[in-house]
């Protein structure tokens, strides 16, 4: 008993010098983009906009010509659509942000956080901007209710010219992802927040939304925005995503598809995103190579670009 307590003991040091070391490294790497620019969020003319259960969504809307819709990811916010905001408009876009219910300054009313109110969500923003050939920009929380959306109110198909599915799922998203399996249930038992407010086990997690180059920059400004969400609240979109299971009805989006995904993402690995292209039809697969989850700060370019192939009806290129 001594010898395997010792044994276990040992293992757990070397365990622990072994992610100081790799927290260490992580802080050594590049910024491609400076902590100051990250932190900075969309411009443009903001406008809160109430729904019927008392939530109250923030939006951010700027620019002039066709219209672009982006949908952020769980734990996060508009903030993480900055660069990409920023280059669209300067392209010649109307772009629309805005903070998903129960995150940043949208607030979550009686009905909850799920898919359905969610994707009811959509339906609000699309129609309040009275937003007409758009395309829609769903990022992996974004996409996966962008799906229900699309599939359960005909009359948001109806204003799309295109939809990208950026880093994402239509449900089992345990299915080929061993990194979820461990991350999902420490997120609802709220060990995982506890673990990303230290310094060592936030460059892990951060990094872990990364690809093959993690910023230190980019670790830094996820973990501000996503360490102010209210998880506990948040809990059941969580659960759906495993939960929940979209892929049998793929084949009935008639919209113009592009599924993007980072080559080295974890938390979305490449074969949700395969699965999507295949059953999605006429949609198309592009890769971005060595990007991870945060594909918005890491493929920023490669996004503007599927946007507007999908605007002027052209193949987006290969990333």
């Amino acid at each position: 008993m001594k010898v395997r307590l010792l044994w276990g003991a040992a293992a757990g040091a070397v365990a622990a010098i072994a992610a100081r070391a790799a927290a260490g490294w992580i802080e050594r790497q590049p910024d491609p983009v400076p902590y100051e620019r990250l932190r900075r969020e969309p411009e443009g003319e903001e406008a809160f906009l109430p729904r019927p259960d008392g939530t109250v969504l923030r939006t951010i809307v700027a620019g002039e010509g066709p219209p672009v819709v982006l949908a952020h990811g769980y734990g996060a916010s508009l903030l993480e659509w900055n660069l990409v905001q920023a280059t669209l408009v300067a392209s010649g876009h109307r772009v629309i942000v805005f903070d998903q219910r129960g995150h940043g300054g949208s607030t979550l009313g009686a009905d909850g956080i799920g898919s359905g109110p969610m994707a009811q969500d959509y339906v609000a923003v699309l129609e309040h901007f009275d937003v007409r050939d758009a395309v829609l920009v769903g990022h992996s929380m974004g996409g996966f209710l962008a799906l229900r959306a699309v599939l359960d109110h005909p009359a948001v198909a109806r204003r799309l010219r295109g939809l990208v599915l950026f880093a994402t799922w239509a449900g089992r998203i345990y299915d080929g992802a061993p990194h979820n399996r461990l991350q999902i249930p420490l997120l609802e038992m709220g060990i995982l927040q506890r673990l990303a407010r230290t310094r060592t086990g936030g460059l892990l997690f951060g990094a872990a939304q990364c690809g093959k180059r993690p910023s230190p920059a980019m670790i830094e400004v996820f973990l501000e925005v996503f360490l102010q969400q209210a998880h506990a609240s948040l809990v059941p979109i969580v659960r759906a995503f495993a939960r929940e299971d979209r892929y049998p009805r793929l084949a009935e989006i008639a919209v113009p598809t592009v599924v993007m995904v980072g080559s080295a993402d974890r938390s979305t690995p490449s074969s949700h995103a395969r699965r999507l292209a295949a059953g999605i039809p006429g949609a198309r697969l592009i890769t971005v190579p060595d990007a991870g989850h945060m594909l918005n700060w890491e493929g920023p370019h490669a996004l503007v670009q599927a946007v507007s192939s999908l605007h002027d009806g052209r193949c987006p290129p290969d990333a």
